[in-house]
């Protein structure tokens, strides 16, 4: 566009020249398309490097702020009115196939499921604003509530299946659940039982509905596999809506804002007792549909293998959002991680797509058979790899299209708090963009990394803490206003926690925790560069760095490495390896 205004306003130029005493038409363009030009260059100036439709082609950044506009405009729907959009224009089209369970669902298969879910929902008593907790594996009755408390208006908490006693009692009190969707057990976890410890009026309660004296908001318990003493099985609750709760869940589409709480996302404790992210339909609507559109969602059908677990919020919104905002087919290859039915999934359904996490993908990676799987489904047409979570080593990335065929990798960052994605790469990125960053910001949102004592914007390249204001930030900690106002500055500034930088073209590098940082000596110490690192040996599985107590130095660094199997190291040879290409410690890394 450029090159075109400039092109006309020349010609304008010249054509005038011999004129304007004349008051010429060309004089006229010459100083409107010169006008036009300049405020094109102001312009230029200021967004170049801002805009994220597509990739970058000029650097303009000069600190370390970056804002990501966009043409295309939020979304201003529900996640009930997303999903029943999808089922209209792809009624016949697959949307979800859970391999375990032999269950495949088309869009408006799975429409008419979820509308029935949740007129059930309506008649058992459950009403608008109330918190339904689903606690269990990757099942389809874990999507399938998902979607019909949406459409209820009741606000869905996702419960780590791995909660024991203790963490489930506090998840479940702290926001007042009043009903809980589980399995009976999933291997170990015995779901039933441990709800039966915390809540001993279910042995009691004949018609399912029950009153605890330790969680006085919980009344109702929804097994999803066998008929329990005490409970309701989910086949009731689907066959319990009448015409007149049918009626009611229409009524409702028309009252419920996108500003409504709908999803309440627990963090991890590490800090204390575990926060409830608490997420709006405006958050994970829009951040699943930009997502879409920069991952390539849609202009082309996509057969998407999801081994990330539901309760998280990549399996719950980059995933299942993602299907109802672009229509893509999510393929579960089992209910709990296992690599191998992994690897079967994409060799037996085609899938085209692959989410995951870097353990994932390492996992994968040392399957010893991994030759012997059909993975060519994910060499064609575009393909993608996403990231999310903890940092992927580039070795690993390398391996992955080494190893695996995939040639096209995209690598995202985010938090639960920020419904969950932040940055995001592009397809074209070239590989040391691919490797060595987690992409540019996302569409309407704003990042900028600060001083960790001053809070200052600090300059273009140089690490400190990130930063991110945008629609995707969470509404609050559920009932937690402190923890809220540490995590959310007065002016909307979401506190991610992690130090990173900013390229010239706004593409983000991740250093590290702070609260991981090492500091030795006064030195700051950044364990992912180190792990990042380690991940090249050849023997080297995993890498985790640590810091650890030095009497003289204040900390030290401590790396743990899981070898290869079948490979044999010793700790003089991890510390020859790294001679001249990190930082020396005067401890060996641990195995």
């Amino acid at each position: 566009l450029s090159v075109v205004v400039l092109a006309v306003r020349n010609r304008a130029q010249r054509g005038c020249l011999g004129c304007k005493e004349q008051g010429s038409a060309w004089f006229i363009s010459h100083m409107y398309l010169t006008q036009v030009y300049s405020v094109y260059c102001l312009r230029l100036s200021l967004n170049r490097s801002l805009h994220v439709d597509s990739p970058p082609m000029v650097p303009g950044q000069s600190f370390s702020y970056v804002h990501g506009a966009s043409s295309v405009s939020l979304l201003g729907q529900t996640v009930g009115q997303s999903l029943q959009a999808a089922a209209d224009r792809w009624p016949h089209r697959e949307a979800l196939v859970f391999l375990q369970d032999g269950v495949r669902k088309t869009f408006s298969q799975f429409q008419e499921d979820v509308d029935q879910a949740a007129a059930g929902l309506l008649a058992l008593g459950l009403r608008r604003g109330d918190r339904l907790g689903v606690w269990g594996p990757n099942t389809y009755h874990w999507i399938l509530f998902q979607f019909a408390t949406a459409k209820a208006g009741i606000i869905l908490v996702s419960i780590n299946p791995a909660y024991q006693l203790k963490e489930l009692e506090y998840t479940l009190g702290k926001v007042q659940c009043k009903a809980v969707v589980c399995p009976t057990q999933f291997k170990t976890q015995r779901f039933c039982d441990m709800l039966r410890q915390i809540c001993p009026e279910m042995d009691t309660a004949e018609s399912g509905v029950f009153r605890s004296s330790r969680l006085p908001d919980l009344c109702m318990v929804i097994v999803t596999d066998s008929r329990q003493t005490g409970t309701v099985h989910v086949e009731d609750v689907v066959q319990a809506g009448s015409r007149q709760n049918q009626q009611e869940l229409q009524d409702l589409q028309t009252k419920l804002s996108f500003d409504d709480p709908i999803n309440i996302q627990f963090t991890s404790g590490t800090t204390g007792r575990p926060k409830g992210a608490t997420l709006s339909h405006h958050n994970i609507v829009n951040n699943s549909y930009f997502v879409g559109l920069r991952l390539g969602f849609n202009w082309r059908p996509i057969r998407a293998c999801v081994p990330v677990p539901l309760y998280h919020c990549m399996g719950s919104v980059v995933g299942a959002m993602c299907m109802a905002l672009h229509g893509i087919t999510l393929v579960f290859p089992s209910a709990g991680y296992d690599s191998r039915a992994n690897l079967e999934a994409i060799q037996n359904e085609r899938c085209n797509f692959l989410y995951g996490t870097p353990t994932m993908y390492i996992d994968m990676l040392g399957q010893p058979d991994l030759h012997k799987y059909d993975l060519s489904s994910v060499e064609s047409g575009e393909r993608f790899k996403v990231c999310f979570g903890s940092l992927c080593p580039p070795e690993v990335m390398r391996k992955l299209k080494t190893d695996m065929n995939v040639n096209d990798m995209i690598i995202g960052y985010g938090t639960t708090e920020n419904s969950p994605v932040t940055f995001l790469g592009f397809p074209r990125d070239n590989e040391e963009l691919k490797t060595e960053t987690v992409g540019r910001i996302l569409n309407h949102t704003e990042a900028k990394v600060v001083d960790v004592s001053s809070g200052e914007v600090v300059p273009l390249g140089d690490p400190g803490e990130l930063l991110i204001r945008a629609y995707s930030v969470m509404l609050a900690y559920w009932d937690d206003p402190d923890k809220t106002s540490e995590a959310i500055t007065k002016d909307r500034w979401y506190r991610t926690g992690d130090i990173a930088s900013l390229d010239r073209f706004g593409y983000c590098r991740i250093v590290g925790r702070i609260k991981d940082m090492i500091i030795r000596g006064g030195e700051n110490i950044y364990p992912a560069e180190i792990e990042q690192f380690l991940h090249t040996h050849p023997k080297v599985q995993e890498a985790q760095v640590i810091g650890v107590r030095d009497e003289r130095m204040g900390e030290q660094v401590c790396a743990c490495i899981r070898l290869k199997e079948g490979q044999d190291c010793s700790r003089e040879e991890i510390r020859d390896f790294c001679k001249g290409q990190v930082r020396q410690t005067n401890r060996s890394p641990g195995n």
